[in-house]
């Protein structure tokens, strides 16, 4: 077989697609973004809203936000359930099989990052049975003291519940977990699936193969954190393709689908959650976009370059730069736009990536409820704030 040659553009727009950005947007909602994604990385921090509701905002627009909850863990149906995968993850419940392997290997262990304590898991099986769904602090609660590692017996057993499958996270209540049996939430077809563990690995890194659209091995295995040499033994029967693309030093394969459908459509324009699946490998992002990212919520503030919770701005295909977002009433506020170089360097491009900043923050705002928005700071300094506050000015787009 003659190898695809790609070039870096074609490359990052096989991304994009594939990510839902470019063309038309997914089919089925969030249930069908989540089927297209197959995983939605989940964070504690909430600026505009949470990173899971962030993720289908950024490909579906206005999506209300009840409809994201009822989509993941609402009416009973279950359409999700929550495991490790890149992070902690929403994934769809039909993956359910397919993340076997890695709960057989938490069972070989023996325990994850506590020990186990003999006997809670016995009272916690019990008391679900008997009582239906509960919370860790209806179990008992979740921390032994004020430190954020000290977990309660309690709270250790049902983690370890969760990660070898026993149960499995329903709905979130204030942002709590809350726990049921996986006989009971897990459909009987899905729970009685046991595939081997190369089966697993060859599903899942098909499934990141069309996630990308092009990937690396690295890139393949971080999507669902595989080790590179579970992808390298699986990636031919997944069905992904070899091809070579330029300025790309390690090989690299395709899904054979994407490279087979021409890349047309309309770009989208979004702020992103720094946890999206576009841009949440670091490596990837800066290799395919040209564009360094780093979350400096954990950073001291007076070390931080961009702000707490700096989002990318996406447009025309393009990471433009980043936007440090906040609420004041019914107000959304930038704290800070930082520019990539390129996109201010002359005229024509400072005005576009004005008017693309505008319709982001725009949209975003009235997502959230708000019916304004101000811009503080602009970086590099010698961008024209004039032509900023004419675009903000404006009004949506």
């Amino acid at each position: 077989m003659v190898e695809a040659e790609l070039s870096a553009d074609e490359a990052r727009r096989l991304q994009l697609r594939a990510q839902g950005f470019l063309g038309a947007r997914p089919r089925g909602g969030v249930t069908g973004m989540l089927e297209r994604l197959g995983a939605v990385q989940l964070d504690t921090i909430s600026v505009l809203a949470r990173s899971h509701e962030l993720v289908p905002y950024a490909r579906l627009g206005p999506v209300g936000r009840g409809a994201i909850e009822t989509a993941y863990w609402g009416n009973g149906s279950f359409g999700a359930f929550e495991y490790w995968a890149h992070a902690a993850s929403i994934l769809p419940m039909r993956d359910w099989p397919l993340f076997a392997f890695r709960r057989r290997a938490y069972l070989r262990r023996g325990w994850r990052w506590h020990k186990v304590p003999e006997g809670v898991c016995d009272e916690i099986r019990d008391r679900l049975r008997s009582e239906g769904p509960l919370t860790t602090k209806e179990l008992g609660g979740a921390k032994a003291s004020a430190e954020w590692w000290d977990w309660s017996e309690h709270k250790i057993g049902i983690e370890w519940l969760l990660d070898v499958g026993e149960v499995v996270c329903v709905e979130r209540v204030g942002w709590r977990r809350v726990y049921d049996l996986a006989e009971r939430a897990v459909p009987a077809e899905l729970l009685a699936q046991d595939p081997d563990d190369e089966a697993c690995l060859t599903a899942l890194v098909a499934r990141a193969g069309r996630a990308l659209g092009v990937a690396t091995r690295g890139d393949l295995a971080d999507y669902y954190r595989l080790k590179q040499d579970q992808v390298a033994g699986v990636v031919e029967a997944a069905g992904l393709v070899p091809v070579t693309v330029a300025g790309w030093r390690q090989p690299a394969w395709a899904d054979p689908e994407a490279l087979a459908a021409p890349v047309r459509g309309r770009h989208a324009t979004t702020l992103l959650s720094p946890f999206d699946s576009l841009v949440w490998d670091r490596a990837r992002t800066s290799r395919v976009f040209g564009f360094d990212h780093r979350l400096e919520a954990y950073v001291p503030k007076a070390k931080r370059v961009h702000g707490y919770f700096a989002m990318p701005l996406l447009a025309g295909g393009r990471l433009l730069g980043r936007v440090d977002p906040a609420r004041e009433g019914g107000t959304l506020v930038a704290r800070q736009v930082s520019f990539e170089p390129w996109a201010t360097r002359t005229a024509g491009r400072a005005e576009a990536s004005a008017a693309s900043l505008a319709t982001a923050l725009w949209r975003a705002a009235a997502w959230v409820g708000c019916d304004d928005v101000r811009v503080e700071r602009i970086v590099p300094d010698g961008v024209d704030r004039a032509l900023i506050d004419a675009a903000i000015k404006a009004g949506p787009a």
